[in-house]
């Protein structure tokens, strides 16, 4: 006889149809928490402009009571909109890739999402930029989200190729991952070089990651990509639960080893490629969200609704940042998750030294 498995008090059973999950109240309550700090920094930052408001005119415009309803719903809120949903796509794909991988140092950017989108990027914009002609301006103006998703996805495939072995090892697809990410940086800052000054200042601009100018356009395909992949995300968390242990243990438990990471691989490069089609690669967010929300929630893998949120915060409050430390001027977000989150990525290493050492 099977004995029922334990379940501890601060743990409750939830079940929607045939898929059934364990909901951990100290999750939940960490998850209500970030939601509502995300929904507060949101507020703040729309606050912020030619035209200052204070918290409740823009709560006041949102529902379209105000003379400021136009600013606040054309141009602030798809920014912060923009701001916490690439967030959240980029910690949900950082928590799933760090989840296959078994590594906290893993993240998209190993995955060469990030990176081939920066390289196509630079390379549409330096090659059919605004020196190139009108036309071929504003052909590389619409072209760019379209072009950093395509470039985002061929560099995935290709780490995956390489790294493809009869199957796949997350410690392979890490090495292979990281080499390729080296090849795409220099050829970015190699076309950098060769490009007019204009076009190469607003390829930076893109390759820092900036939330400046950002629309309805860019908020409507990272929504539909989050609520298109998060649902077949948690039904998968059985599957990142078990490609925690080793390869052996994964099988005896009856998973499909290599089509859940393959599955699952690709729902984290989806993500990570319409985040940032829609605001370029804001850096460290993958990586250290996951990571974050892992000890936030006390459990033993990053658990991905908290991750996501946890990226919701990091991106909206670095934007917040960007836009106060230095007024009037300001900083692309990603340069202040850089320098955040760089500090973050030391520690982690020194960690994991320390652990290989005992």
């Amino acid at each position: 006889m099977i004995p029922s498995p334990v379940r501890l008090p601060h743990e409750r059973p939830l079940r929607i149809g045939p898929a059934s999950w364990l909901l951990r109240l100290r999750s939940a309550a960490v998850a209500l928490a970030l939601l509502a700090s995300t929904m507060l920094l949101m507020a703040l930052g729309m606050r912020i402009g030619d035209i200052p408001m204070s918290v409740p005119e823009v709560f006041q415009a949102i529902i379209g009571d105000g003379s400021n309803h136009f600013v606040v719903m054309e141009l602030r809120l798809p920014r912060a909109l923009t701001g916490a949903l690439v967030g959240a796509a980029l910690a949900l794909a950082g928590a799933i890739t760090q989840a296959i991988a078994r590594n906290p140092l893993a993240s998209p950017d190993v995955l060469g999402v990030t990176t081939g989108s920066s390289v196509t990027v630079v390379a549409i914009i330096v090659t059919a930029g605004s020196t190139a002609g009108g036309a071929s301006g504003a052909l590389a103006e619409v072209g760019v989200p379209l072009m950093a998703l395509a470039g985002g996805l061929a560099g995935a495939l290709t780490v995956y190729l390489l790294a493809w072995r009869n199957g796949m090892d997350g410690y392979r697809l890490v090495l292979v991952g990281i080499g390729v990410s080296a090849v795409f940086t220099n050829v970015k800052y190699w076309l950098l070089t060769i490009g007019d000054v204009t076009d190469s200042s607003r390829a930076m601009v893109w390759i820092s990651g900036s939330l400046n100018g950002r629309g309805w356009e860019h908020v409507v395909p990272v929504a539909i990509a989050l609520a298109l992949l998060i649902p077949p995300a948690l039904v998968g968390t059985r599957s990142l639960g078990a490609l925690r242990f080793g390869d052996d243990t994964v099988t005896g438990l009856g998973v499909r080893m290599n089509l859940a990471r393959g599955l699952m691989i690709l729902a984290a490069v989806l993500l990570a490629a319409v985040a940032t089609a829609s605001a370029g690669p804001i850096a460290f967010v993958a990586l250290a969200a996951p990571q974050i929300a892992l000890r936030l929630a006390g459990v033993a893998q990053p658990p991905l609704v908290v991750s996501a949120l946890t990226g919701a915060v990091l991106t909206t409050a670095a934007d917040l940042v960007a836009r106060t430390a230095f007024s009037p001027v300001e900083l692309p977000v990603g340069v202040v998750t850089a320098v955040l989150g760089a500090p973050y990525l030391i520690y982690l290493l020194i960690r994991a030294r320390g652990r290989a050492r005992t």
